[in-house]
């Protein structure tokens, strides 16, 4: 910090001294502060990890086993409802209170209703996981021989996370990853949320997030009860579902994704 300029040598004969001085071993990031500290050195890390490489004293990287190994999602033709759902998390911002809200949704792509979904300030893997074990309560499909949805996401932290991948493991749910910058393998659910922004979110300047709160579970209501699909013979969500389970009745056109 003085200006003086110092050796490589110099330094390394200090890192050694420090490495030696109590037998325990530091990082280089750790060493690279002890040598800012005790030597006043104005040093960055990248040139420590190299001094550090050459003198043979960094440890070698503990090598990382994914409990879960990602599932790439594939294409399947979708022919009746639970098989397959897909989620995704949606930015609401609350304008009076000057702070964000989440929106997270599970929709069914075969009849596109919202099975249920999440709002709050936070939204984390617990969150998700939560939802989806509500979800699959509502569509009483917990504890008997019923085909189980596959899970579709991105590759957001929530869907990472080893809480996520471990309750669908326990639940036996299939869970699979859109790959990175495939959007469109996500489709009905970015559809779905592009709905919520233009018909609710972008409709209102929310003064707070109980007025948000309100808005969204109104909207949910009405996406769910109310809005007709073309593709679903004109009939809303619920209406299609429940016409489905009790007629048959098929959408208007293949559901492939």
């Amino acid at each position: 910090k003085n200006g003086q300029k110092i050796s490589d040598e110099q330094v390394k004969e200090w890192l050694m001294n420090a490495i030696e001085g109590d037998g325990f071993g530091y990082g280089y990031l750790k060493l690279t502060h002890w040598l800012r500290r005790e030597h006043n050195l104005v040093i960055n890390r990248k040139k420590v990890y190299r001094l550090c490489k050459e003198l043979g004293v960094l440890k070698p990287q503990r090598k990382i086993k994914s409990k879960h190994p990602r599932k790439l999602a594939r294409n399947r033709e979708v022919t009746e409802p639970n098989q397959l759902w897909e989620v995704d998390i949606k930015y609401g911002y609350v304008h009076g209170e000057d702070r964000f809200f989440f929106v997270l949704s599970y929709i069914d792509v075969f009849d596109r209703e919202i099975v249920d979904y999440h709002i709050g300030l936070r939204c984390e893997a617990t969150d998700a996981v939560d939802t989806l074990k509500r979800a699959l309560w509502k569509r009483r499909l917990f504890g008997g021989t019923q085909q189980l949805p596959t899970i579709r996401s991105d590759n957001g932290p929530q869907f990472v996370s080893m809480v996520f991948e471990s309750t669908c493991e326990q639940l036996e749910v299939e869970h699979e990853r859109i790959p990175p910058r495939t959007p469109n393998m996500n489709a009905h659910i970015e559809s779905f949320h592009r709905i919520l922004e233009d018909d609710c979110l972008s409709r209102h300047e929310f003064a707070s997030y109980a007025q948000a709160y309100q808005a969204v579970v109104e909207f949910m209501e009405y996406y769910n009860g109310r809005r007709m699909h073309s593709s679903l013979n004109f009939l809303s969500p619920s209406e299609f579902h429940k016409a489905h389970v009790e007629t048959g009745i098929m959408p208007k056109s293949n559901v492939k994704v």
